[in-house]
């Protein structure tokens, strides 16, 4: 999927618990299938996960995991995959790894939710916990987050030149008007708060129809609260948007700011994804019809 990618298999993963956590290295191992783009995923037994970075730009992510995700969980409504241990490189793999809690549930799909109302309400009341979160010397917004939480105006390069390489593809008027219309709204100008930075139904789970978890903490970081506002188009049933945005409880210019970073991410991954990953085009052509039509 990245030109920069580390092949990352079963017998690696296997290779480093043998080498640095023997004690684990004899439960069964299987690979989790997913569209995420950063990370490989291993269950490991029956309570835990093996967590490793395919890509450089994600290698920072282990360590800051394991610093904060023990303090911010215990204050989150859904249950977040708890580092345990944060492993270091060997066995020809460069980067930092985790094993982490292993938390239930499935990629929470429309067909996976019974009640879309309801998965609003709990988001929502998941996004407020974690801007909650009162933890100073949080990070903020830099590489190790991909940038989750900065002000939407330094987004805007990327955005018109992703609007310029897909040409005919979209509406370029509605989406520029849309993005303007985003980056007219007034900056966050108190104190940054906590964000999660990635909220999509690949990072959400569900179980039993209800939102179960919430994972992939790369985003992680201390910032602007829009870029957590965004899952209103891009998880959200546009029937419940409404309920989302009650119950968050932001205002005007957070909500706009939230539907800038909807439109950016699907604007902005799917030139790069187009030809590398069907699903993840397929989910960003997704996102920008979300935020267009309103």
């Amino acid at each position: 999927m990245h030109a920069d990618e580390v092949p990352v298999s079963a017998d690696l993963v296997r290779r480093l618990l043998a080498a640095q956590l023997p004690s684990w290295a004899s439960l069964p191992l299987s690979r989790v299938e997913s569209d995420g783009t950063d990370n490989a995923i291993f269950r490991l037994g029956d309570e835990l996960s093996v967590r490793l970075p395919r890509i450089p730009s994600a290698g920072r992510q282990a360590a800051k995991e394991q610093r904060w995700l023990p303090l911010i969980a215990p204050s989150l409504p859904l249950p977040a995959p708890v580092p345990v241990v944060v492993g270091v490189p060997g066995e020809g793999y460069p980067f930092p790894w985790s094993v982490c809690r292993w938390v239930r549930g499935a990629p929470a799909t429309p067909e996976r939710i019974g009640d879309p109302y309801a998965a609003a309400v709990d988001l929502a009341a998941y996004v407020r916990a974690m801007h909650a979160v009162d933890l100073p010397g949080g990070p903020p917004p830099g590489d190790h987050n991909f940038g989750r939480g900065r002000p939407l105006a330094e987004r805007d390069g990327y955005f018109r030149s992703a609007l310029a390489e897909l040409g005919g593809e979209l509406d370029v008027a509605a989406a520029t008007e849309a993005w303007e219309a985003a980056l007219a709204a007034p900056v966050w100008d108190r104190p940054p708060v906590w964000v999660h930075g990635d909220l999509h139904a690949g990072n959400v789970l569900a179980d039993g129809g209800r939102l179960s978890a919430v994972i992939d903490y790369g985003g992680l970081g201390v910032g602007d609260p829009a870029v957590d506002v965004m899952p209103a188009w891009t998880f959200v049933a546009p029937e419940a948007r409404e309920t989302f945005r009650n119950a968050l409880g932001y205002d005007d210019a957070t909500w706009a700011r939230g539907r800038g970073w909807a439109l950016s991410m699907g604007l902005i991954a799917l030139p790069y994804y187009r030809t590398r990953s069907p699903a993840i085009a397929a989910m960003s052509r997704h996102w920008i019809d979300a935020a267009l039509a309103g």
